[in-house]
């Protein structure tokens, strides 16, 4: 028998333990996070491997819902389990529980994949700190966009993530149209608004970098994104780019907030999450709350 005592829920979450799920994946084969009846989603897989160790259904929460394509370095995910299903998980087994299902959860998730083995990948199981929340305690999302122009030699090995653009691109225009629309905005007109959501959001950082083998990495960053913002901000600073609007384009956009035929989408495929950042341990809860409250 294990020497290793249950863990003793917290008082006032109801009885269960927070986890927390660090995790990357290859967004090409699935039609983007959320749950879609039909589809082959990243969290219909990763709710089907939970439930087929567990045996109950179960419904995990985001930090970033991704768009289908879309890929991801560095989600984080939260589900609640009860104190007998966290102990239960080592089946007798003198070894922490997280490191437990860890391995059970990537067998599982083999299995529910498939031929698409190793499409989704858990790095890191947690017991989550007081009041964490995966997406409402989240402090900022950072994303990074690959992009090959006509400046650049096409490598055929990395076409699943990187843009081919056939016409070149100014890298000093395209960030000094970023630079414009930095801060507390309102990106109307570079989201697609979900019902009854604000667009209001702080966009933090917003570059354009070439490097030695011509590729154009974009870096950015914001307390959080509306849906398709990143690939309406990258889309909207690559036509800039491209000599197809003049420079403050975007600026003026942003003043108007309505999207139109212009509002183009950067493609899917070239778009990772590498990063969500947290308060410390004992800011979790107020970080949620605030979040709540300004979404609201």
């Amino acid at each position: 028998m294990s020497s290793q005592k249950p863990v003793i829920p917290r008082e006032g979450d109801g009885g269960f333990l927070r986890i927390r799920l660090d995790l990357a994946y290859d967004g090409g084969p699935f039609s983007g996070w959320a749950v879609q009846p039909g589809r082959r989603t990243v969290q219909g897989v990763l709710e089907e491997a939970l439930a087929l160790m567990l045996r109950r259904p179960f419904r995990v929460n985001v930090a970033g819902r991704t768009d289908a394509g879309v890929h991801a370095r560095g989600q984080v995910v939260h589900l609640d389990l009860s104190p007998e299903e966290w102990d239960g998980i080592r089946r007798g087994h003198d070894m922490d529980p997280a490191e437990a299902l860890l391995r059970r959860l990537r067998g599982a998730l083999n299995r529910c994949l498939g031929d698409l083995h190793g499409a989704i990948e858990v790095h890191r199981v947690s017991v989550a700190p007081e009041g964490f929340d995966a997406r409402f305690s989240a402090m900022w999302r950072r994303y990074s966009y690959r992009i090959a122009d006509a400046n650049t030699r096409w490598d055929p090995l990395t076409r699943h993530s990187t843009l081919w653009h056939k016409a070149p691109l100014d890298v000093e225009l395209m960030n000094a149209e970023a630079q414009s629309v930095l801060g507390v905005q309102d990106f109307r007109a570079f989201a697609k608004p979900r019902e009854g959501a604000t667009t209001i959001r702080e966009l933090q950082r917003f570059t354009f970098s070439r490097g030695d083998n011509g590729i154009i990495t974009v870096d950015i960053q914001a307390d959080a994104f509306c849906h398709n913002m990143v690939r309406a901000l990258t889309g909207g600073a690559m036509r800039v780019g491209e000599g197809l609007e003049p420079p403050g384009w975007m600026r003026l956009r942003l003043g108007v907030g309505e999207r139109d035929a212009k509002s183009i989408l950067a493609g899917p495929h070239a778009l990772v999450l590498e990063e969500v950042r947290y308060p410390a341990d004992a800011g979790m809860g107020a970080r949620a709350d605030l979040t709540r409250a300004r979404r609201e």
